[in-house]
């Protein structure tokens, strides 16, 4: 008895959207490593006029970065937005299912570029497909929305968070070992080409495992259709129409801080490539598992803070966190050094999970996936701005301050505080307000 009752909580658990989270990220970070020490290879041979060997390497990497995350940001737009609606509309796996197919062949196409030799350039039509299927920016509301109606209004604050946090452990655990399994090659293939193979058949795994076992039948919920809270941890009143003050404080808010965070994210990459640093592919691996331990301080500090502090100033202290991990990282000069900027950055997770909370308790539950999507698509307008500016100006002070840009993404990450103090300013006078005639 006990041996059947196992395999059926197995199954159980293989049904929940955890588990293809799970399957998607470890796929991805041995991609994202993957995909840097590609770069760093090809920029060998990059030639600029006026500048040195190291600073056209670092020309070139970021380059390529920017072209190909513009792409990846601007294809999904359209696709994303139709797929939400289908969401929305009672196709709970089409958000979560055709992106997948997206990540396979985009991962399929790097270990293309690698086993033949096929030229860099590649990568841009992969960056196509990829969005066109919806990406990243469809992915994920796909499964927030699907945790979310998966779960009771009770249990779906601690629904998200574990998603959160395997998220951040999966990438903790494919970055660890992802550059251990680059270096690993035979006399027929290239570097990269057995961890482009794992990460590939993880993504096969994954878009299998999303069309035949996944669960999208929703939990019945004995609260009124309207509440659609992601963190709830007070009874609030569903809202009856939309609050668009705190959506435009919050849109500005998010907007500004994934700016920060993106702009500086993106060019840490190719940063810790040159001197002084320098680094390897095993230390690359490391690298990107820090930034996935974020993961689980953030979870961490969610579960210490948010029952003493509202929601705002959760958003506050991991904005903080944030912006002085990333000025230390200024004047980052040996690895130690990085690594104590990372551990300054330990809440730098915690804004946008609860920004989104709050956006949703701002909106009906029949449009939180359509208003989780228009968030996601409104980050990724805003990377139009940010990537272009962050490259150029790191491009443009290579020789006198390579670490500006983080000084600047620090700037606008206090910047981004200033909404959400003045949602923090509005919220307590309804809450008394609201007190006054219960009483």
């Amino acid at each position: 008895m006990v041996l059947p009752g196992s395999c059926h909580a197995a199954f159980t658990v293989l049904r929940q959207i955890e588990s293809v989270v799970v399957l998607e990220q470890l796929g991805s970070s041995l991609f994202d490593t993957a995909l840097q020490m590609v770069v760093k290879d090809r920029s060998v041979n990059a030639t600029y006029t006026d500048v040195s060997e190291e600073d056209s390497q670092q020309k070139f990497m970021t380059d390529f970065f920017l072209i190909y995350n513009l792409i990846i940001g601007l294809t999904p737009i359209l696709p994303a937005m139709l797929l939400a609606r289908l969401g929305d509309r009672g196709w709970r796996r089409a958000p979560i299912m055709l992106p997948l197919s997206g990540y396979l062949l985009s991962r399929l196409a790097l270990l293309l570029v690698v086993l033949f030799r096929l030229p860099l350039e590649v990568m841009y039509g992969a960056g196509v497909v990829f969005g066109l299927s919806g990406g990243f920016c469809a992915y994920w509301p796909g499964v927030m929305t699907l945790a979310s109606l998966g779960s009771t209004a009770k249990d779906r604050s601690k629904v998200l968070m574990r998603v959160e946090l395997l998220y951040g452990g999966a990438g903790l655990v494919g970055s660890l070992v992802s550059g251990h399994l680059f270096l690993l090659y035979s006399s027929s293939t290239q570097h990269g080409s057995i961890l482009l193979s794992v990460s590939t058949l993880l993504h096969l795994l994954c878009l299998l495992h999303s069309i035949t076992l996944l669960q999208v039948k929703p939990v019945p919920i004995p609260e009124p259709e309207d509440a659609c809270d992601l963190l709830p941890r007070v009874p609030v009143e569903a809202p009856v129409g939309r609050n668009m003050v705190n959506v435009a404080l919050l849109f500005v808010a998010a907007m500004l801080y994934v700016s920060a965070v993106g702009g500086g994210i993106e060019i840490l990459g190719p940063f810790v490539l040159k001197e002084p640093l320098s680094w390897s592919a095993t230390q690359v691996g490391y690298g990107n598992a820090a930034g996935c331990t974020i993961f689980l301080t953030s979870f961490l500090g969610v579960m210490v803070f948010r029952r003493y502090i509202s929601d705002t100033s959760l958003i506050l202290i991991g904005m903080l966190s944030f912006a002085l991990g990333i000025y230390f990282m200024s004047f980052v000069t040996a690895t130690y050094m990085f690594y104590l900027a990372r551990s300054l950055s330990l809440f730098a997770l915690i804004p946008m999970p609860t920004i989104r909370s709050l956006l949703s308790q701002q909106v009906p539950a029949s449009s939180c996936g359509t208003t989780l999507t228009s968030l996601q698509l409104a980050l990724k307008f805003a990377s139009l701005a940010y990537l272009p500016a962050f490259t150029k100006i790191y491009q443009r002070t290579l020789g006198w301050f390579p670490g500006f840009v983080f000084t600047l993404s620090s700037i606008i990450t206090v910047l981004g505080m200033i909404p959400i103090c003045v949602i923090g300013c509005r919220s307590p006078k309804r809450q008394r307000h609201e007190t006054i005639q219960g009483d």
